[in-house]
């Protein structure tokens, strides 16, 4: 801004953000990022309930520090939540802290595809 508009605001401004900056913003947005995100979140669960486990579950997301998992029956649930929930987050605290899951959300979801 020149002297010859006085009455003209002077804004300050920052540098343009690079095409990488703007890219990487608008796919967080969009949430394009979380196809890789969530194939990482199912390679750790794989890992962490083992093959048996993992065929009668699937992960849905994570929100919030919340890894909610779909598990084909209620029984199933049940025996997560009583008997092996604290057994699972301890080897993901573990193993995979840098996923920062702080619970375990189980959901029905009876027809469960791979």
């Amino acid at each position: 801004m020149s002297d010859d508009f006085p009455h003209e605001k002077k804004y300050q401004t920052k540098d343009p953000a690079t095409l990488s900056e703007s890219l990487s913003e608008l796919f967080a947005r969009r949430g394009y990022g979380r196809v890789l995100g969530n194939q990482e979140l199912v390679q750790m669960w794989e890992q962490v309930a083992g093959p048996a486990l993992a065929k009668q579950t699937r992960v849905r997301n994570l929100r919030n520090g919340v890894l909610e998992i779909a598990v084909r029956s209620s029984a199933l649930i049940s025996q997560l939540v009583s008997f092996q929930q604290d057994e699972l987050l301890n080897r993901i605290h573990q193993d995979f802290a840098k996923f920062k899951v702080r619970g375990l959300k189980f959901k029905l979801q009876g027809n469960l595809k791979k």
